[in-house]
């Protein structure tokens, strides 16, 4: 059973992380609430949301869009900038506005 079906997060999200996940759930149509989002889940791959490379880039124009900087397909932390729901809203709060 992937996060896709799983009823609650083992963690709390934030106020910016549920915004996130409210992104996420809306660009990707997953069934699951967003509140649902394990902050600490991976995002793709079986074991944890099952987002795959199609998710990701619409997902990276979502984020271009609503928080004022790219995504770069070649940058060499996308492994740890997407491994979780918390991983990516911490860096995003670290590059918008920028």
């Amino acid at each position: 059973m992937n996060a896709r079906t799983e009823t609650a997060p083992a963690l709390a999200q934030t106020a910016f992380e549920l915004e996130l996940a409210r992104a996420i759930a809306e660009v990707t149509n997953l069934e699951l609430p967003p509140e649902r989002i394990d902050p600490a889940a991976a995002l793709f791959g079986d074991q944890g949301l099952g987002l795959d490379s199609i998710d990701l880039l619409e997902l990276a124009l979502v984020i271009s869009q609503r928080y004022g900087f790219s995504l770069r397909s070649d940058d060499p932390d996308n492994r740890r900038i997407f491994a979780s729901l918390r991983n990516l809203a911490a860096h995003i709060a670290q590059h918008r506005g920028k």
